[in-house]
C-alpha cells in the first residue's frame, strides 16, 4: 500500500515547536495551497506536524508567508476533548521539507524560484538539492542552413533496418 503526499504552498503562520513530555521536538504548521484558476481557484488550508529534527528545521527557517514543500504521509488520529467528545483530524506527517523558493525571490516579491536546501528525517543534516539543467539545443549541421533539410532517400540509406 502507498500512503505519500507531497503539497507546495504557503505557511498560513509562524510555525508552533513545542516538546513532548519525553523531550521530543514536534512541530505543527498549516499550508495553504491554491487549486483551480481564475473563478475556480479555490485554497486548501492542509495541517501539517513534523517531529524530531524536521521539527527543528521547520521552527528554525520557516515563518508565515513562506513557500514550502512538504514531503509525507496522510495521518488520522483521534483525541477525546475535555468536553469528553471524541476528537478527529487529518493531517500530513512531514517527513522531508524543502525551501519552495530562494530567500531572494521572496523578499524581492518575484515570482516562484526553487531554493535549493532541503530537509529529510531520514538523514541527519540538511541536504543539497540541485535544479536539473536543461540539456543544450542540438546543434545543426555545418553544411545546412535552418531552412535546408535531407531527401528521404538520403535519410532511408542511413538506417540500419
Amino acid at each position: 500500500m502507498i500512503n505519500k503526499a507531497i503539497i507546495m504552498g504557503r505557511l498560513t503562520r509562524d510555525p508552533e515547536v513545542r516538546t513532548t513530555n519525553s523531550g521530543t521536538p514536534v512541530c505543527s504548521f498549516t499550508v495553504a495551497v491554491d487549486n483551480g484558476y481564475g473563478e475556480n481557484r479555490q485554497t486548501d488550508f492542509i495541517n501539517c506536524v513534523a517531529w524530531r529534527n524536521t521539527a527543528e528545521f521547520i521552527g528554525k527557517y520557516f515563518a508565515k508567508g513562506v513557500m514550502i514543500i512538504v514531503i509525507g504521509r496522510i495521518s488520522t488520529r483521534s483525541w477525546e476533548g475535555q468536553d469528553g467528545r471524541k476528537n478527529y483530524t487529518t493531517e500530513i506527517v512531514a517527513n522531508e521539507v524543502s525551501f519552495g523558493e530562494t530567500k531572494k525571490a521572496r523578499e524581492s516579491g518575484g515570482g516562484y524560484a526553487p531554493a535549493q536546501q532541503s530537509y529529510s528525517s531520514y538523514g541527519s543534516a540538511p541536504q543539497q538539492q540541485y535544479a536539473p539543467q536543461q540539456p543544450a539545443a542540438p546543434a545543426m549541421p555545418n553544411d545546412l542552413d535552418n531552412d535546408e533539410f535531407l531527401p528521404m532517400s538520403e535519410i532511408d540509406d542511413d538506417l540500419p533496418f
